[in-house]
Parts: C-alpha cells; structure tokens; sequence
C-alpha cells in the first residue's frame, strides 16, 4: 500500500464511521417515533438509545423536525417501490407484494400508521409529508385503473379515482387492525378481495 492509499484509507475511516452514527441514530428514531409518536418520542431517548448526548445527535440532525423527516426519508428507502408507476409488474400484484413485503419490516407499518395519525395535529412538521404522500398514491392508483379500464378489465360503473381513494383508505384501516389483532387480520387478503370487486380477471 502507497502512502497515498495510505491516507485515502484515513479520510474513509471517519466518513465511514459518521455514516454508521448517522445510521444508528436513524433506527434508534425509528424505533422511538414507531412506539411514542413524534410528541411523545424525545431526542434524550433517541440519544440514550444510541450511547451519546442530546448535544452529539444534534451534530448529525440539528433539530427534531429533522430528524423526523430524516426518518420518513429512510422509510421510503427500505419500501422503494410502493408506488405502482415505479413497478413493472400490473396494479393488483404490485400492492399485494408490497403489503407483504412492509409486515415483514419490523417497526415500518408502525411508524407509518402513528405518524400518519399524528400528522393532522397543529404544527406537525410531517403533516406536508403525508399530504404529499397520499395526493401521490391517489394519482398512481387512479392511473392504473384508468388502464385496466382502457382495456376493458375494471368492472363496469367503476370509477379509476374513487376505486384509487378506496384502495387507499382500506389498505391504512387494515394495516391499523392488523397491528391492533395480527392474528385475525390478513391484510393482503382482504386486498385482494377488494381488487376481485373492482377489476375483471384477464381473459
């Protein structure tokens, strides 16, 4: 090794070791604003989790708020691919696996539903998030409905926007029973049984 690659390797050490930090933290966010909400979760819980100071965790994220974002920021990354216009595969198996797939993040459906909730409260920082979030889906749903009906495959009468609102609302409230009664509540299955509803089998 050259006394190039020598301090190459020196500059990685400590970029290497704040991204760990930065990842830590994340996850120990993660876990405290999936059990107590943004209100009730602190940043000396988050920080205690992780073994440093309040005052060392603002050196990564300088406020609350950014941290919560942050957050929401990384859940999107460990679910990419939720939204259907991002998938290849057709509108009723890609919600399914993404359901399945999001029971099998530990924390993600929780964080998901306590924020979303507490997101309609004054002042909430993730309020724009969600807002944002659910004029997203209703507008990718709405669209792969719109050509499941272009070719004859939506059930007559049914409307691509209002089947995209409903698809949206009964995957949040069943997603809110399944962690309130796991064992009773099979998310995916009651999707599918709205998808055989709202859509014609291919011929």
């Amino acid at each position: 090794m050259t006394t190039k690659d020598v301090g190459r390797a020196a500059r990685r050490g400590p970029y290497a070791k704040s991204g760990e930090r930065r990842q830590s933290i994340l996850d120990a966010a993660h876990a405290v604003f999936a059990a107590r909400g943004y209100r009730g979760g602190s940043l000396q819980e988050v920080a205690d989790r992780v073994g440093m100071s309040q005052t060392s965790l603002l050196h990564y994220f300088p406020s609350k708020s950014d941290l919560l974002m942050a957050v929401l920021r990384r859940r999107d990354e460990i679910t990419s691919g939720s939204f259907p216009d991002d998938m290849e595969e057709g509108l009723v198996d890609s919600v399914i696996r993404t359901a399945v797939f999001n029971e099998d993040i530990p924390g993600v459906i929780e964080l998901y539903t306590v924020l979303c909730a507490e997101s309609v409260t004054d002042g909430h920082p993730g309020r724009a998030y969600f807002t944002d979030r659910f004029e997203r889906l209703r507008a990718s749903y709405g669209r792969r409905f719109a050509e499941l009906a272009a070719v004859g495959r939506l059930r007559p009468g049914v409307d691509p926007d209002e089947a995209a609102m409903s698809l949206v609302a009964l995957w949040d409230g069943l997603q809110t029973q399944w962690l309130l009664a796991p064992d009773d509540v099979d998310v995916a299955e009651r999707l599918r049984g709205y998808f055989k509803l709202v859509v014609l089998p291919e011929a």
